[in-house]
């Protein structure tokens, strides 16, 4: 963990986090789940019939054994490690947060933390009327009037072209350009597949999209319109939305408060979830907000990280 080897950490606290990340280790192994396996060690599970063998197992003198460092994953009988410090590997019906890096024609190029940039075509979007329409000649002209080079989108994986770059697509209101808020990236390993990757959080009101691409936004908080009432919304009352860009200085903290969460978890190696992100942002409301990546914040997010498995260990069993 380079993140955490760069921490000012006095002896005390130093103790104190080997102490906190000895006992998730502890609870981790406990429960055989999401246990880190290095090359060549032995992945426990129940020898039962139609044991399926995953990316980065093999079968060794009778036992299953990890051929990469990783997190060993179950999904029914198959088991695999995935593999750590490795970059997103995409899958249909991601959803994944990019910035803009080319306007082309009748297309976006997008920077996703992938191996290849991500294309989002004219024709996969919906437009600022909310019509589901054909794409003219006049939209392409006026590309540069939806999104524009370092412009911040969220968008959703639709598939794959044939030179193995992404195709994207954003026909939902949900989807789109993201403003007023911080765009942070993680390793994406740390960022689980999960039902719901968009996260209002209502007693902060902000916005937090976790992409599975390891691009995490967290913004001021924006309602989201269907089709029918955005086709009601009149040009005065877009004006007049655009004309309101300020951000209360309260939900400016709450953004900053919760980056800082997510920048603090990144440095600890954890998973991130919204739950645990809000449980943070209380953990450091006595506290300023520069503080929170200071060192003994971070020690005490590890052991308040362990309260959190053993209690919810408890409720399990």
């Amino acid at each position: 963990m380079r993140e955490i080897e760069s921490l000012p950490l006095n002896q005390t606290q130093k103790l104190r986090l080997d102490k906190a990340l000895e006992q998730l280790d502890f609870l981790s192994a406990g429960t055989n789940s999401n246990a880190c396996v290095t090359v060549a060690d032995t992945i426990l599970v129940d020898h039962q019939d139609g044991l399926l063998k995953g990316h980065g197992t093999t079968d060794f003198d009778g036992e299953l054994v990890a051929t990469v460092c990783g997190v060993v994953e179950r999904v029914n009988k198959l088991v695999y490690v995935r593999s750590l410090r490795a970059r997103y590997k995409p899958e249909i019906g991601d959803i994944i947060v990019g910035r803009v890096i080319e306007v082309a024609p009748k297309r976006w190029r997008l920077e996703i933390n992938f191996t290849q940039d991500a294309v989002l075509m004219l024709s996969s979007m919906t437009l600022r009327d909310g019509i589901q329409r054909r794409q003219t000649a006049d939209d392409e002209l006026n590309m540069r009037n939806i999104f524009v080079e370092n412009d911040v989108i969220c968008a959703e994986v639709r598939g794959f072209q044939h030179d193995g770059s992404l195709h994207l697509q954003a026909r939902s209101q949900k989807y789109g350009k993201l403003e007023k808020g911080q765009l942070l990236t993680v390793p994406p390993y740390l960022v689980k597949r999960r039902k719901q990757h968009f996260h209002y959080l209502e007693k902060y009101d902000i916005d937090l999209i976790v992409g599975c691409n390891g691009f995490i936004w967290v913004g001021e908080h924006v309602e989201t319109k269907d089709d029918m009432e955005e086709d009601q919304v009149t040009e005065s009352e877009q004006q007049n939305a655009s004309e309101d860009t300020y951000t209360p200085v309260e939900i400016r903290e709450n953004i900053c408060r919760a980056a800082n969460a997510v920048r603090v978890l990144c440095t600890l190696g954890f998973n991130i979830t919204a739950d645990v992100i809000i449980e943070i942002v209380k953990l450091s409301n006595s506290i300023d907000i520069h503080d929170m990546l200071g060192a003994e914040f971070c020690v005490l997010v590890a052991e308040s990280e362990v309260d959190r498995r053993r209690s919810s260990s408890k409720k399990k069993g």
